[in-house]
């Protein structure tokens, strides 16, 4: 839920990326103090200081916050998906396509001259690559690099524990074109988003044997092509340290440095007032807003947001909630709108509930289709009276066994905190029992998320410019050893027919239109449950130019820098 371009969605510990919304870019509220909804921002909207590049001034360090420290630094790896990380490999990777303001991939010809389809029966793509375009070790970026990715990441060999194999598995071959620099990718079956491919691409090197692959870029990156290095990486201090890189070829950036720490949330505010870092995201925190706007020197900044935070169901076959009909009753007995207003309602006085897993709100392709599991606390009782799931003593129970349903969260996480107990409370009241169980954010994602070690979970999701090919991981196929992003481990053969074709096809309004339908088909088995959209509201230091509330775009992390004095 991201946005950067690559081939799976950004898992975010949930209230990092939920944020409310601001009015304009000073950080005074609308009305009696209420703000904008994210649904009312245009998209391609973005808050970031924007000024000339030229214009600003030679070096500075600045300080960015987050969460964790990547798990590990191959982000196609299966543990890589963390967007702390991919905040910081932004700046260091090769990224074929960025996603703009408004969503839309933009070539980057740092990396790439040209990236065209030359052939639609069969598709085949080809990518000429910058003549210039060298990894650090000082080989250049060529065909072969391509060539490895493709084959560790189509499936094959299942030893790569890859985060998806999406597009991937659709191409027949990878060739040299008329030289090194130039790659031919023949696909067998139509690939509608293949932009999404090669994003981030990494040295052939890393991706020629299994154990490279998953385990060689844990503790950092091995090479790299951007325009910042790893200086240090220094797990006791949980941070990172990016310098300018003497090797990039492209437009030098601004910064001297660029440090990533890892800061509590609950600390964000003051470790702004007491000059520690530079920028925070606010997320769905009343007090980080409210805080933010007395810092002086520091704006509010707010943009459209591609990220939602949610509750995914365990469906594996050995969970309480393998049933399908099971999980339709107990989301009708969550009411998302409550827990938008509980969240951020005193911030943003009309907060609409996220209606499509697919399609962030403010896209154009965007729909609710959720009327299946609408609020019905009524129905959800009736329904699991039906299922055999009786009321005694205040909790339902069926053959002896009570409904009780464990939700994991991040330990230390007010945000999560508050979505949890009102989850609790509301399934309460239909008999279902929620027991919270609360665990240390560094293992959160690791030891739980991944492994389906929970009834319920909540955290955000963080969409990209290619919507579908980045989320199919969450829906697809699982197999023992290999749920991609399916952590729920909740499918179908229809919605994998109804996603195969939505890929396959190269006409974006038509794809659009079975992505839909295959969100409905997402909703009618209650995968998870989107509670309400980021709206990007973030603190930044005035002195700060183009960073700030981004959109739905990535960063460019070469052109942020401080403005003259």
């Amino acid at each position: 839920m991201g946005r950067s371009r690559r081939s799976m969605t950004v898992l975010v510990a949930t209230g990092a990326a939920l944020a409310l919304a601001v009015a304009g870019c000073g950080g005074g509220g609308g009305p009696s103090g209420g703000l904008q909804g994210a649904q009312s921002q245009q998209v391609g909207k973005q808050d970031i200081n924007a000024r000339d590049v030229a214009m600003l001034r030679d070096g500075g360090d600045l300080r960015i916050p987050e969460d964790q420290l990547a798990d590990n630094w191959n982000t196609n790896q299966a543990d890589g998906s963390v967007r702390d990380g991919v905040d910081v490999e932004q700046a260091l990777y090769v990224w074929p396509f960025r996603s703009a303001a408004d969503g839309t991939p933009v070539l980057q010809t740092d990396y790439l001259q040209s990236a065209e389809v030359t052939s639609t029966d069969p598709q085949v793509i080809t990518y000429t690559i910058n003549p210039k375009a060298t990894w650090d070790s000082g080989r250049p970026i060529t065909w072969e690099d391509f060539d490895a990715q493709f084959k560790a990441l189509n499936g094959t060999n299942t030893a790569f524990q890859v985060i998806s194999t999406t597009g991937y598995e659709d191409i027949e071959k990878v060739e040299r074109g008329i030289d090194d620099k130039q790659v031919v990718v023949t696909f067998t079956t139509k690939f509608g988003e293949w932009q999404s491919l090669f994003a981030p691409l990494l040295p052939k090197e890393t991706n020629l044997d299994p154990a490279t692959f998953n385990t060689g870029w844990v503790d950092g990156p091995k090479d790299t092509a951007g325009p910042f290095k790893v200086g240090t990486i220094d797990k006791t201090a949980q941070t990172v340290t990016l310098v300018r890189n003497e090797k990039w070829w492209g437009e030098k950036p601004k910064l001297d440095r660029i440090i990533f720490k890892v800061v509590e949330r609950a600390a964000l505010a003051d470790a702004m007032a007491n000059n520690e870092i530079d920028f925070y995201r606010i997320g769905s925190s009343v007090d980080l807003f409210q805080r933010a706007r007395t810092i002086p020197g520091v704006t509010v900044r707010q943009a459209p947001d591609p990220t939602y935070n949610h509750i995914t169901f365990n469906g594996a076959p050995t969970s309480i909630l393998s049933d399908v009909a099971l999980r339709q009753a107990i989301a009708k007995g969550i009411d998302r709108t409550a827990i938008a207003n509980r969240l951020i309602g005193q911030i943003v006085p009309q907060v609409s509930q996220v209606g499509n897993h697919i399609y962030p709100v403010g896209s154009k392709y965007y729909r609710d289709n959720s009327a299946v599991v609408a609020y019905d606390p009524e129905a959800a009782a009736s329904d699991l009276d039906n299922l055999g799931w009786k009321l005694d003593g205040g909790v339902r129970k069926k053959d002896g066994r009570e409904l009780d349903l464990r939700l994991v969260q991040s330990a230390g996480n007010p945000i999560s905190d508050a979505i949890d107990k009102t989850v609790l409370d509301q399934l309460g009241k239909i008999g279902v029992k929620v027991t919270i169980e609360s665990v240390p954010n560094a293992v959160f994602f690791k030891e739980y998320v991944n492994v389906g070690n929970f009834d319920l979970v909540g955290f955000a999701w963080e969409s990209t410019s290619t919507p579908l090919s980045s989320g199919k991981g969450i829906y697809q196929a699982v197999s023992p050893g290999n749920v991609g992003q399916n952590f729920g481990s909740i499918t179908t053969p229809e919605i994998q027919q109804k996603y195969a074709a939505a890929l396959a096809e190269l006409d974006e309004t038509k794809r659009a239109e079975l992505g839909n339908e295959v969100d409905t088909l997402v909703w009618q088995q209650v995968h998870h449950i989107p509670l309400y959209a980021a709206t990007g509201a973030v603190a930044a230091r005035d002195t700060i130019a183009n960073l700030g509330a981004k959109g739905f775009a990535d960063w460019d992390w070469a052109e942020v820098g401080y403005v003259q004095p």
